[in-house]
């Protein structure tokens, strides 16, 4: 076995996955938040109660046993991972060697060499919007960068007191107290609207309000909660889960009432929610859609109520999930619970949300 391969990175570090048929293979799904990276010295990730020491590829094999597993996957969106930077040049250009990298992954896909499916087909890369408007540089690198692709920026600034996020944040950006309200960050968030550009937002439930702040000051700039806005059932918040849906619930609803603001849901593994029968601890097997469906879904519904389908959208997250599901549980999910909806409805959280957040409309067909 050589390094190369892609069970040698993977033995040990992912559970076993339940097999399961796919649910309505012929329903197309962009998905709209997935990482491209080779990550090779420990990337670490809460899980439960410690931390899974994890460094691991994934590049086009890996992506495309995915992608390819089942599921009709139209187009999907690269989100930034902190990878691929630039070793030489300004520290603030970078991010923008990941921005390079993906467009030549998306590049790959349009040749249509590797399938039906146009990955990367847009890309939302990384820049310090503490730089307020010297960010403008770097947004105009991305978008050379790009060649069409790039839609916008993720912020990393989860923080919360009772949460050592640093652990858990790449080196590059250091997330700080208020920092959505910070005067520098702020001059930085104009300069997105300025360029068409969007900001995807990674920030921890207690951090709502501060965002919904945000959202009021910028009308005009797309901004996309990431991950339901991450509500914490681990470290401070472990065994608080009612208590912290309980708070989080409202803030969406207040959230939602600008329209400017878009919801994505998945990777929910740091709300540690309780399945019977299932020990995250253990790392040996992971639940069944029928299982996950059942626990995710009074916070999708919760979206959905608050957002209206047409700005909510499923997402993946992968590779990082693959420490909960696989790619066909994953989607089997949130069909599952998303059965319940119309058919427009479910067109437009499996496709039609993440195609108009991210401006593909090629990719926006009838179920």
């Amino acid at each position: 076995m050589t390094e190369s391969d892609p069970r040698a990175w993977s033995k040990g570090v992912w559970p076993d996955h339940p097999h399961e048929e796919v649910i309505e293979p012929e329903f197309p799904i962009i998905d709209p938040h997935h990482h491209v990276r080779d990550r090779g010295g420990g990337l670490r990730f809460p899980f439960p109660d410690k931390l899974a020491d994890i460094g691991f590829r994934y590049l086009l094999p890996e992506f495309l046993a995915d992608i390819y597993s089942g599921h009709n996957i139209i187009a999907t969106v690269a989100i930034e991972e902190n990878d691929m930077y630039r070793e030489d040049g300004p520290r603030s250009l970078a991010p923008v060697g990941e921005t390079e990298f993906l467009n030549g992954i998306a590049a790959m896909f349009a040749s249509g060499k590797y399938g039906p499916t146009r990955a990367c087909a847009a890309i939302v890369g990384a820049a310090d919007l503490m730089l307020g408007e010297r960010v403008q540089d770097v947004l105009e690198a991305h978008l050379s960068a790009g060649g069409g692709r790039f839609r916008g920026i993720r912020c990393r600034t989860a923080w919360d007191k009772t949460f050592s996020s640093d652990r858990f944040e790449p080196d590059f950006f250091k997330s700080a107290p208020e920092m959505l309200g910070n005067s520098d960050f702020r001059r930085g968030v104009a300069c997105l609207a300025r360029n068409k550009l969007s900001l995807d937002v990674h920030i921890f439930h207690s951090q709502l309000p501060e965002l919904t702040d945000l959202a009021k000051a910028f009308p005009d700039t797309t901004i996309i909660l990431n991950h339901y806005g991450i509500p914490m059932g681990v470290q401070g918040y472990a065994g608080r889960q009612a208590e912290v849906f309980a708070y989080w619930r409202p803030q969406i609803f207040k959230l939602a009432q600008l329209t400017n603001v878009y919801v994505k849901f998945g990777s929910i593994k740091w709300a540690n929610l309780p399945i019977p029968g299932y020990d995250p601890k253990a790392r040996k097997s992971t639940p069944t859609s029928e299982e996950f469906a059942k626990a995710w879904g009074p916070y999708v519904e919760t979206c959905v109520e608050a957002f209206g389908a047409s700005r909510c959208m499923c997402e993946s997250n992968f590779p990082p999930e693959k420490m909960q599901h696989s790619y066909v549980v994953l989607w089997n999910t949130f069909k599952r619970i998303t059965a319940q909806y119309s058919k427009s409805e479910r067109a437009s959280l499996l496709r039609e949300t993440a195609a108009k957040a991210y401006r593909l409309p090629q990719f926006s067909r009838p179920a």
